[in-house]
């Protein structure tokens, strides 16, 4: 789980938990692909990474998680930085509620 700071990176993340993998079909949250997620004035930042480096639905998730960020009042610049440190795995960063649909045990 990712440390959410102020009431407005809290905002951010509910909005970006609505963001599904669309080839798995969970939120990206419960996946565990949000790694971090910071809110300075009006801008956000989010580090986030992808199910393999060459995931065919990342340009998409991108977007669509820039465009979660702008639903939140008081943000209107959005930056999404892709990351592949840590790589994501999910046993270890997948909620038990993705974990069990996937059946990773």
């Amino acid at each position: 789980m990712i440390h959410l700071e102020t009431d407005l990176e809290k905002a951010i993340y509910t909005q970006i938990e609505n963001v599904q993998d669309p080839e798995i079909g969970l939120p990206i949250t419960e996946l565990g692909l949000i790694y971090e997620v910071k809110a300075l004035e009006s801008k956000a930042h989010i580090k986030m990474t992808y199910t393999s480096m060459a995931c065919p639905a990342g340009a998409q998730m991108k977007s669509e998680v820039e465009e979660a960020c702008l639903r939140v009042e008081g943000i209107d610049d959005v930056e999404v930085e892709i990351v592949w440190s840590p790589k994501w795995n999910p046993k270890d960063m997948a909620s038990e509620f993705a974990k069990d649909t996937l059946g990773i045990f």
